[in-house]
């Protein structure tokens, strides 16, 4: 850590000092002796100081000292001196060397610190614009597919009003699930608490498969429900979890993508975990999960997807975490991943 600039100047005088001292004791003792070997010392210490071309100017008084004192010595053997100072001389010279190429690869690494920091910043605000238009994507589609149908139920003769003001109605509906999906995505990314209720875990795993269905059928993947009777309602917000149940689905699709048609089968199973929680679990046939730390695809920026950017199942664990649940990633028998999260269960409120 570099000094602090109102205690430069007086670290500055205390190298001066160590130096004269040292320049005294290589002048009085004897030549056998190579106390010029201690400026080394100084040069080290004067890299937190100066800049390039100060310590490099330091490293020539150094040596210019060593040479004074090699001549102004009288005690031992002139030989000896000789050697000693020669020696002194060299250190001097390759600590210098060494001090600036550390300085060199000090600022390097700094350099590249900072360009690293800006590229993180730039891809955090690329993966919340991406994990958005992700979210905001589905009751999008939604909207485009009511918005043709009533074009249809219009176009025809006569124009079917009351079909035409239904699927208006959807669209409406799907216009504002959309904000809400903005807003709670605001919401998470500033700290605010979910809007938790009680609502139906089943009914809402049946909305979002109807809102993926065109994506599933695209895929080819066949989807199997085990949704149990009775549960009952979960208090979570109903938003931010079928953001959950949606991505799960979307990433299944994704992982299912280079296996053979046939084998692209998708489950989901809700069940009652005891007396105060409701589960549901989400399993593909894909390319599974790591083989050490599955739990590390909840990672912030770690995907296997060749154009992923790995934000998707982060969000989903913080959405869940604050929810007061849990989510987890397991690698079934058979192949492929599951992921399975839980909920506490209403014991009071609206019932949406």
């Amino acid at each position: 850590m570099p000094a602090l600039p109102s205690r430069r100047p007086l670290a500055l005088l205390a190298l001066g000092a160590v130096m004269a001292a040292i320049f005294a004791a290589d002048t009085v003792t004897d030549y056998a002796v190579a106390a010029a070997c201690f400026y080394a010392a100084v040069i080290l210490a004067a890299s937190r100081l100066l800049p390039r071309r100060g310590l490099i100017a330091l490293a020539a008084v150094c040596i210019v000292l060593t040479g004074l004192s090699f001549f102004l010595t009288r005690f031992g053997t002139y030989r000896i001196g000789l050697v000693n100072s020669a020696i002194g001389m060299l250190v001097i010279g390759i600590t210098t060397y060494l001090t600036l190429k550390m300085e060199a690869a000090k600022a390097a690494v700094h350099e590249a610190q900072a360009r690293l920091l800006r590229v993180a910043r730039a891809s955090t605000v690329g993966e919340l614009t991406t994990s958005i238009a992700h979210e905001v994507n589905q009751p999008l589609a939604a909207i485009a597919s009511s918005a043709e149908a009533s074009q249809r139920w219009l176009a025809q003769q006569p124009p079917n009003v009351d079909k035409a003001r239904q699927t208006l109605a959807r669209i409406l509906a799907d216009a504002h699930r959309a904000s809400d999906v903005i807003a709670r995505i605001r919401g998470l990314t500033r700290g605010a608490a979910p809007q938790r209720q009680g609502f139906d875990l089943n009914l809402a795993v049946e909305e979002m498969l109807a809102l993926s269905r065109s994506e599933l059928d695209q895929h080819g993947v066949v989807v199997a429900t085990v949704l149990a009777d009775g549960l009952p309602p979960v208090f979570a917000d109903r938003v931010q979890v079928q953001q959950v149940i949606g991505n799960l689905i979307l990433n299944a699709v994704d992982a299912m993508a280079e296996v053979p048609a046939a084998q692209r089968r998708l489950s989901l199973v809700t069940a009652g975990e005891g007396r105060d929680q409701v589960s549901l679990r989400v399993r593909d046939r894909g390319v599974g999960l790591p083989l050490e730390a599955p739990e590390r695809v909840f990672d912030a920026f770690w995907t296997t997807k060749a154009l992923g950017l790995g934000l998707g199942l982060s969000l989903s664990r913080s959405i869940i975490d604050a929810n007061n649940g849990q989510i987890r990633a397991e690698r079934p028998a058979g192949g492929g991943a599951c992921f399975v999260f839980t909920l506490p269960v209403a014991t009071g409120g609206a019932h949406a």
